[in-house]
């Protein structure tokens, strides 16, 4: 896993295509975060991680995760900053992520393609972590000391 700033080229190191990805942390007042299970017949299926998807060609990050976290969660999001940028290397795909801290939204989170939901303290208690949802829970311990 490599940490990046936004802009990096759209090669991975091997020749592969980077696909970018927008990733919303919900957090809550009280330091609650949500975390998603992977649905099924999708790489990594039952593995939790933090909510979002794909950028279409020419969206920026924000309005990719107002849209992913609109079609998955059902919420509209009211207030977001970008966070940390990571790089990781699936088996299956060289993504680029680009967290997104999430503090205000409307409406209440529900799992709109059938994946379950859990708001969590930290450390997590869901298993397995997606890979690349480890370093994001690092951070947030950090912030919280």
């Amino acid at each position: 896993m490599t940490l990046l700033d936004a802009g990096s080229s759209g090669t991975a190191p091997d020749g592969r295509k980077v696909t970018d990805v927008a990733v919303g942390v919900l957090v809550q007042p009280d330091g609650r975060y949500l975390l998603a299970q992977r649905p099924e017949g999708k790489p990594y299926e039952g593995y939790w991680e933090f909510p979002g998807g794909k950028l279409e060609t020419g969206e920026s990050v924000e309005a990719a995760l107002v849209r992913e976290l609109h079609e998955e969660l059902g919420i509209d999001v009211t207030a977001c900053e970008r966070w940390r940028t990571l790089e990781h290397d699936y088996p299956h795909a060289y993504v680029r992520l680009y967290f997104c801290k999430v503090t205000a939204w409307n409406g209440e989170p529900a799992g709109r393609e059938g994946q379950a939901l859990a708001w969590q303290h930290l450390p997590a208690d869901v298993a397995p972590l997606l890979p690349a949802a480890i370093p994001v829970l690092e951070w947030l311990a950090a912030e919280a000391v």
